[in-house]
């Protein structure tokens, strides 16, 4: 049993710090997830967020770059059922709860008119609660023990830093614009209060994101609005406790767009619409569907 112990324990820690990410973090989607596996998991992702530049570019002193601010922010709710097949656990329903908000900024800084990067620092709370349902018998006979011992039905609180950068490359062929990035992202997180002092989250995680987007003004007009679409192709290797929490390697996530373009017409808006993914690894697959918004401020 201490093994065991030792084990869900490292699990826990793995799993807040995963779904703290996946929740509150503005680079990875919200949605509906399924991983099949050692346990089986399905997870509800609601998130609201996002980044951009803020301005247009400015001379940085006597030089050649230009620079912009930079904000970054976003929160989540996130509700995962874990279907335990193995373990002193196994037969049981785990159910983790997590909320996240993140926020953050930086600056962007264009080396010519295509090139730029834009390094940002970013800091995240989470709060995350499980409960379990015991089905094995074994399980009912022991779930006071299991519950005093911290390893079901606890919450844990944790913060979470978040330095990046953003390297970005644009390539227009007439009025379409690609846009060619990659982000890689670190995650540093600790709890700072726990139901039970022997739950402690403490771990670094990390992924590198690299997209294509493309971007199609239509030509057509709908109310007064040119209608464009677009989308994208990503893939995000997953590092560390990220990468355990959720035991896969990287993802892989294909995005499509019809919007209205509202640039100089509605406050800061640049386009809205609606928009689709659908987002898959070697063990899991999951699909979002909603309102598709950008801003240009």
């Amino acid at each position: 049993m201490p093994g065991q112990e030792d084990s869900i324990r490292n699990t826990i820690g793995n799993r807040v710090e995963a779904l703290t990410i996946l929740g509150g973090d503005f680079g990875l989607s919200g949605g509906r997830y399924r991983f099949t596996g050692e346990n089986d998991m399905e997870l509800d992702i609601s998130k609201f967020g996002g980044s951009g530049d803020v301005g247009d570019p400015r001379k940085l002193g006597n030089s050649d770059i230009a620079w912009q601010p930079r904000l970054q922010g976003s929160m989540g709710y996130v509700d995962a059922k874990s279907y335990v097949h193995s373990g002193v656990l196994s037969g049981g329903t785990n159910e983790f709860k997590t909320f996240a908000i993140q926020f953050g900024a930086g600056a962007r800084f264009w080396l010519n008119n295509r090139l730029s990067l834009a390094p940002t620092l970013m800091g995240m709370y989470g709060h995350t609660s499980n409960e379990f349902t015991a089905s094995s018998a074994f399980i009912q006979a022991n779930l006071g023990r299991v519950t005093r011992m911290g390893l079901v039905g606890w919450n844990e609180n944790t913060w979470t830093v978040r330095p990046a950068v953003n390297i970005q490359y644009l390539l227009t062929w007439h009025r379409t614009i690609f846009t060619l990035s990659s982000d890689p992202t670190f995650f540093h997180t600790e709890s700072f209060s726990s139901s039970d002092s022997r739950d402690i989250v403490d771990g670094d995680s990390g992924s590198l994101a690299d997209k294509i987007d493309v971007d199609v003004p239509l030509g057509e007009r709908v109310y007064g609005h040119e209608l464009r679409t677009g989308g994208f192709f990503s893939r995000t290797e997953l590092f560390g406790d990220l990468k355990e929490g959720l035991d896969a390697q990287h993802l892989y996530e294909v995005h499509g767009r019809l919007v209205l373009d509202f640039l100089n017409q509605l406050w800061k808006v640049q386009w809205m619409g609606i928009g689709g993914s659908y987002i898959w690894g070697s063990n899991f697959s999951g699909w979002t569907v909603g309102a598709d918004v950008s801003f240009h401020f």
